[in-house]
């Protein structure tokens, strides 16, 4: 059955003179829904001039900007799918991640063009490189567009749900990134659990500073936004400053973030001056956000939840109700409208196992990779080897991950917990809980710490500080100094890299 593929014509012949966007690049230029779509349709018009058709593949590296968004839409106009590519990668994993899509054309920020001269010269096979600006003599540049009759008509297509709009890299920390398929389907349904569930309307204003490589940046606000009609202020990363500006200044309604971000928002100065009162909503996600981060939020009487998601599934799940919020800090809530949740193996409140999903919100499975699309998805669900547990109440909360638990003397412990509290000690920076072998007990956890300047934690403290707040069996029995924690391209802990060279001995 053929679906409603090109949201924005949709949305310009709904309501064309309203906001869609904001530029801060620009001097904050407000953008129409009706000149947004104009500028997608021409940016349309230039992928047919290069033989972008129905089913091919169309790939991006580039920080955010309106131009990366309307490659988004635009792809959607054609029936093509969009390959945004993590600008974190080296030359190597992107030259994998090309050659596994093969695009019909690559665009690209200035900012890249190192790369792209590397990448030119390993991948003869792909014919169209197009930087978004600054062309060199003979190239075809994005601004091209401009001279093309808006008034030329695309041609007709039909779209499926299954048909892919979005290969999305999950990120992955040992070889070549998986491409999750996110379809028309899925996209959609993301966007309308997200409106229905969370409560957007068209008054809502986003700001959007996380990744567009990343399915934060994509699908938490961005897509849905559109769907029901918001706006979005598209800033090319995350600053601080800026930040402040748009919160304090009621500019953006709803602020989506990973709690690196909201650590640092609170470190700064001027965080104890900024208002956040007219915040509909505030959502950390990506990763297990220290309890100290919703205790400063909450002494301000600052509502501010965690979510939960996965690049193959929504990536939105859960909300927590406002009359939970303050009462289940650290819980993602109960599911959203149109999403299946269980625990498996769980038979009482509280159990903890792994987390599967089921909707028409996950992704159709990883592009090329059968093998492992069928080893995650079985008979409709999605094992996100996440453990969960869920509390009488029904409110669902994330344990970590599976293959991070570590088994000491028999009894269970989640990293995330013990760092969650350790993330509280005032000489503490960031940190990071492995487990480590041990003669006695089979494993114990080991802190890794990057201490904040001029500090220098010492076991002894470390351990007094956390009596009281975890279990004995539960403390660090050793702590590592480090002066940075290793990441992932996709900006998450490498824990296969921490337990490779500090898990032993």
């Amino acid at each position: 059955m053929p679906i409603v593929h090109d949201w924005l014509a949709r949305r310009a012949s709904l309501a064309p003179e309203r906001t869609a966007l904001i530029d801060p690049l620009r001097g904050g230029q407000r953008i129409s829904w009706r000149e947004w779509n104009a500028a997608a349709h021409r940016t349309a018009l230039l992928l047919l001039d290069l033989g972008v058709t129905s089913g091919d593949r169309v790939s991006v590296l580039a920080y955010n900007g309106v131009e990366t968004l309307d490659l988004l839409f635009t792809c959607a106009k054609l029936g093509a799918a969009l390959q945004p590519l993590n600008w974190r990668l080296g030359v190597t994993e992107l030259r994998g991640l090309l050659a596994d899509v093969a695009p019909q054309a690559v665009l690209f920020g200035p900012e890249f063009r190192a790369q792209v001269e590397a990448l030119r010269s390993l991948l003869p096979q792909i014919r169209h490189w197009i930087p978004l600006a600054d062309p060199l003599p003979g190239e075809r540049s994005f601004a091209s567009r401009d001279d093309l009759s808006s008034s030329r008509a695309l041609p007709v297509i039909h779209v499926d749900p299954d048909s892919p709009w979005v290969l999305c890299s999950t990120g992955g920390s040992t070889g070549l990134p998986k491409s999750a398929v996110l379809t028309h389907g899925s996209l959609t349904a993301n966007a309308a659990n997200t409106v229905v569930s969370w409560g957007l309307t068209q008054d809502d204003v986003a700001l959007l500073n996380a990744p567009l490589f990343h399915t934060g940046g994509l699908n938490v606000f961005t897509l849905p936004l559109v769907y029901v009609g918001g706006a979005s202020v598209v800033c090319r990363g995350f600053d601080v400053e800026q930040t402040f500006d748009l919160i304090h200044s009621g500019t953006v309604s709803v602020v989506f973030g990973v709690p690196t971000m909201f650590i640092e928002m609170q470190r700064h100065p001027r965080f104890d001056a900024v208002d956040f009162s007219r915040l509909k909503l505030l959502i950390s996600g990506g990763a297990p956000c220290p309890a100290p981060v919703f205790e400063r939020f909450f002494a301000r009487d600052i509502p501010f939840r965690t979510g939960y998601g996965l690049t193959e599934a929504g990536p939105n799940n859960f909300f927590l109700p406002a009359h939970a919020v303050r009462s289940h800090p650290g819980f993602v809530g109960v599911p959203l409208f149109h999403v299946e949740a269980r625990i498996e193996g769980e038979a009482n409140p509280g159990d903890v196992g792994e987390l599967l999903l089921r909707g028409p919100h996950l992704c159709s499975g990883y592009w090329r990779n059968p093998e492992e699309t069928a080893r995650v998805f079985v008979h409709g669900w999605l094992h996100t080897g996440d453990l969960a547990s869920r509390d009488a109440a029904g409110f669902f909360r994330i344990e970590g991950r599976r293959k991070d638990l570590i088994i000491s003397g028999g009894e269970n412990i989640h990293p995330s917990e013990v760092e969650s509290v350790l993330a509280g000690h005032p000489d503490i920076a960031e940190v990071a809980v492995i487990g480590v072998p041990d003669p006695k007990w089979g494993e114990v956890p080991r802190a890794l710490v990057v201490p904040r300047p001029g500090a220098t934690p010492t076991l002894a403290a470390l351990q007094a500080f956390c009596e009281g707040r975890l279990a004995r069996y539960k403390l660090p029995r050793t702590l590592r100094l480090l002066q940075a924690l290793p990441r992932t391209p996709a900006g998450k802990v490498d824990r296969r890299a921490l337990g490779l060279s500090h898990g032993l001995g």
